[in-house]
Protein backbone atom coordinates (compact mmCIF):
# COMPACT_ATOMS: atom_id res chain seq x y z
CA UNK A 1 0.00 0.00 0.00
CA UNK A 2 1.49 3.51 -0.74
CA UNK A 3 1.39 5.98 1.07
CA UNK A 4 -1.27 7.69 -0.86
CA UNK A 5 -3.38 5.44 -0.01
CA UNK A 6 -2.69 5.66 3.27
CA UNK A 7 -2.94 9.21 3.33
CA UNK A 8 -6.34 9.00 1.36
CA UNK A 9 -7.90 6.33 2.93
CA UNK A 10 -6.75 8.15 6.67
CA UNK A 11 -8.49 11.84 4.84
CA UNK A 12 -11.64 10.10 4.22
CA UNK A 13 -12.13 8.53 7.54
CA UNK A 14 -11.35 11.80 9.10
CA UNK A 15 -14.10 13.66 6.82
CA UNK A 16 -16.61 11.40 7.39
CA UNK A 17 -16.29 11.47 11.33
CA UNK A 18 -16.14 15.32 10.27
CA UNK A 19 -19.28 15.23 8.25
CA UNK A 20 -20.92 12.85 10.31
CA UNK A 21 -20.68 13.55 13.66
CA UNK A 22 -18.84 16.63 14.21
CA UNK A 23 -21.74 18.91 12.05
CA UNK A 24 -24.50 15.61 12.13
CA UNK A 25 -25.21 15.53 8.80
CA UNK A 26 -26.33 11.86 8.71
CA UNK A 27 -27.60 10.84 5.10
CA UNK A 28 -26.76 14.09 3.27
CA UNK A 29 -23.26 13.30 3.40
CA UNK A 30 -21.75 10.36 1.61
CA UNK A 31 -20.85 7.66 3.11
CA UNK A 32 -17.03 7.89 3.26
CA UNK A 33 -16.06 4.89 5.04
CA UNK A 34 -17.06 2.26 2.66
CA UNK A 35 -15.20 4.84 -0.31
CA UNK A 36 -12.20 4.55 1.91
CA UNK A 37 -12.45 0.78 3.37
CA UNK A 38 -12.97 0.16 -0.85
CA UNK A 39 -9.90 2.11 -2.00
CA UNK A 40 -7.99 0.34 0.63
CA UNK A 41 -8.85 -2.50 0.32
CA UNK A 42 -7.83 -3.39 -3.55
CA UNK A 43 -3.87 -2.89 -1.95
CA UNK A 44 -4.40 -4.65 1.20
CA UNK A 45 -4.53 -8.55 1.76
CA UNK A 46 -7.87 -10.14 3.29
CA UNK A 47 -6.72 -10.22 6.61
CA UNK A 48 -5.59 -6.64 7.07
CA UNK A 49 -8.76 -4.98 5.03
CA UNK A 50 -11.04 -7.36 6.97
CA UNK A 51 -9.25 -6.14 10.57
CA UNK A 52 -9.94 -2.18 8.96
CA UNK A 53 -13.52 -3.25 7.97
CA UNK A 54 -13.97 -4.23 11.13
CA UNK A 55 -12.31 -1.24 13.10
CA UNK A 56 -14.40 1.00 10.66
CA UNK A 57 -17.24 -1.07 11.55
CA UNK A 58 -16.76 0.12 15.09
CA UNK A 59 -16.32 3.13 14.48
CA UNK A 60 -19.92 3.36 12.92
CA UNK A 61 -21.50 1.08 15.45
CA UNK A 62 -20.31 3.25 18.21
CA UNK A 63 -22.77 5.89 17.86
CA UNK A 64 -25.08 3.73 16.35
CA UNK A 65 -28.34 2.92 18.89
CA UNK A 66 -30.75 0.48 16.96
CA UNK A 67 -28.18 -2.06 15.54
CA UNK A 68 -24.74 -2.78 17.35
CA UNK A 69 -22.70 -5.03 15.42
CA UNK A 70 -24.83 -4.99 11.87
CA UNK A 71 -22.32 -2.48 10.66
CA UNK A 72 -18.81 -4.36 12.08
CA UNK A 73 -20.40 -7.31 9.81
CA UNK A 74 -21.01 -5.53 7.05
CA UNK A 75 -17.97 -3.62 6.69
CA UNK A 76 -15.76 -6.80 7.41
CA UNK A 77 -17.27 -8.90 4.77
CA UNK A 78 -16.99 -5.28 2.62
CA UNK A 79 -13.54 -5.36 3.35
CA UNK A 80 -12.54 -9.22 2.58
CA UNK A 81 -14.63 -8.86 -0.79
CA UNK A 82 -12.79 -5.59 -1.84
CA UNK A 83 -9.27 -7.64 -1.09
CA UNK A 84 -10.55 -11.26 -3.15
CA UNK A 85 -11.65 -8.37 -5.93
CA UNK A 86 -8.21 -8.22 -6.62
CA UNK A 87 -7.47 -11.64 -7.39
CA UNK A 88 -10.59 -11.68 -9.32
CA UNK A 89 -10.69 -8.50 -11.23
CA UNK A 90 -7.39 -7.12 -12.79
CA UNK A 91 -7.12 -3.43 -13.53
CA UNK A 92 -8.63 -0.46 -12.18
CA UNK A 93 -10.97 1.00 -15.56
CA UNK A 94 -13.26 3.64 -14.72
CA UNK A 95 -16.58 1.45 -15.33
CA UNK A 96 -14.89 -1.16 -13.01
CA UNK A 97 -14.39 1.84 -10.37
CA UNK A 98 -18.38 3.17 -11.16
CA UNK A 99 -19.35 -0.69 -10.46
CA UNK A 100 -17.21 -2.15 -8.09
CA UNK A 101 -18.19 1.29 -5.87
CA UNK A 102 -21.76 1.00 -6.31
CA UNK A 103 -21.94 -2.57 -5.61
CA UNK A 104 -19.49 -2.13 -2.62
CA UNK A 105 -22.11 0.54 -1.09
CA UNK A 106 -25.10 -0.98 -1.59
CA UNK A 107 -24.16 -4.62 -0.61
CA UNK A 108 -22.74 -2.54 2.92
CA UNK A 109 -26.53 -1.30 3.22
CA UNK A 110 -28.11 -4.63 2.20
CA UNK A 111 -25.89 -6.42 4.91
CA UNK A 112 -26.83 -4.07 7.51
CA UNK A 113 -30.74 -4.07 6.77
CA UNK A 114 -30.65 -8.18 6.70
CA UNK A 115 -28.99 -8.45 10.39
CA UNK A 116 -30.99 -5.32 11.71
CA UNK A 117 -33.71 -6.65 13.98
CA UNK A 118 -36.89 -6.13 11.93
CA UNK A 119 -38.59 -4.10 14.32
CA UNK A 120 -36.04 -1.48 14.13
CA UNK A 121 -35.31 -1.53 10.08
CA UNK A 122 -36.97 0.36 7.63
CA UNK A 123 -39.01 -1.58 4.92
CA UNK A 124 -37.02 -3.08 2.20
CA UNK A 125 -38.86 -1.61 -0.66
CA UNK A 126 -38.36 1.94 0.89
CA UNK A 127 -34.51 1.36 2.00
CA UNK A 128 -33.47 -1.49 -0.33
CA UNK A 129 -34.59 -0.07 -3.54
CA UNK A 130 -34.55 3.23 -3.79
CA UNK A 131 -32.59 5.06 -0.35
CA UNK A 132 -29.93 2.23 -0.95
CA UNK A 133 -29.54 2.90 -4.59
CA UNK A 134 -29.47 6.67 -4.13
CA UNK A 135 -26.42 6.59 -1.19
CA UNK A 136 -24.76 3.63 -3.26
CA UNK A 137 -24.87 6.16 -6.13
CA UNK A 138 -23.51 9.01 -4.25
CA UNK A 139 -21.15 7.40 -2.70
CA UNK A 140 -19.71 5.69 -5.94
CA UNK A 141 -19.13 9.23 -7.37
CA UNK A 142 -17.67 10.05 -4.64
CA UNK A 143 -15.47 7.42 -4.62
CA UNK A 144 -14.94 7.87 -8.42
CA UNK A 145 -14.08 11.58 -8.07
CA UNK A 146 -11.97 10.77 -5.15
CA UNK A 147 -9.75 8.01 -7.13
CA UNK A 148 -9.09 9.96 -10.16
CA UNK A 149 -7.94 13.33 -8.42
CA UNK A 150 -5.78 12.15 -5.83
CA UNK A 151 -4.34 8.31 -7.15
CA UNK A 152 -3.96 9.01 -10.53
CA UNK A 153 -1.16 7.40 -12.55
CA UNK A 154 -0.15 3.91 -11.91
CA UNK A 155 -1.73 1.35 -9.82
CA UNK A 156 -2.87 2.56 -6.59
CA UNK A 157 -1.18 -0.76 -5.15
Amino acid sequence: MTMRVVGLTAGLILMHLVLHVALGLGREAPDLFVVALLLASRSMNVRSAAALGMLLGLLEDAYSMTSFGSNVLAMTVLGMAGAKSRDLFVGDSKSFLATFFLLGAWLRIAIVWAVTESAVRPDLDQRLLVESVLMALYAASCGILLRLLFLRGGRAS
